[in-house]
């Protein structure tokens, strides 16, 4: 389904069995996602047709699980980028989203990091009290 001259490279679209391949999820998933309202393919009769926009927000949305956000977490930062920009209010409204997000996965790196330092300690302590047995 994808189309393939240069200037038609933005209107390229994509099978849900190119989208799933690609993000490495099942058809399923990317169904459940579209259910929850988070991506919304072109429908062409009963084949769904998935866009460049799709693909983004699938990325974001998975991203997103990865680094154990909740969904409607996920969907307000997917959102964001729906937002039409140019007004002072939208764009302070965005920029305050960012600092939070930001924020927050700040101090996951910081609390990974000191459960990292914590489990490599505890291995240190493991492996020479092992090393004292044999």
């Amino acid at each position: 389904m994808a189309t393939g001259s240069a200037s038609a490279e933005h209107d390229r679209t994509w099978t849900i069995a190119q989208v799933a391949e690609e993000f490495g999820v099942t058809h399923r998933t990317v169904r459940h996602y579209e259910e929850l309202g988070l991506i919304s393919p072109e429908r062409r009769g009963t084949t769904r047709v998935y866009h460049r926009r799709d693909r983004t927000r699938l990325g974001l949305i998975l991203r997103g699980r990865r680094l154990g956000f909740p969904l409607e977490e996920i969907r307000t930062i997917i959102d964001l980028y729906d937002v039409p920009r140019g007004r002072r209010s939208q764009l302070e409204y965005v920029l305050g989203q960012i600092d939070e997000r930001r924020a927050d996965l700040e101090q996951r790196r910081r609390d990974l990091d000191a459960a990292l330092a914590e489990l490599g300690d505890f291995e240190r302590r493991c492996r020479t009290d092992l090393a004292r047995l044999a």
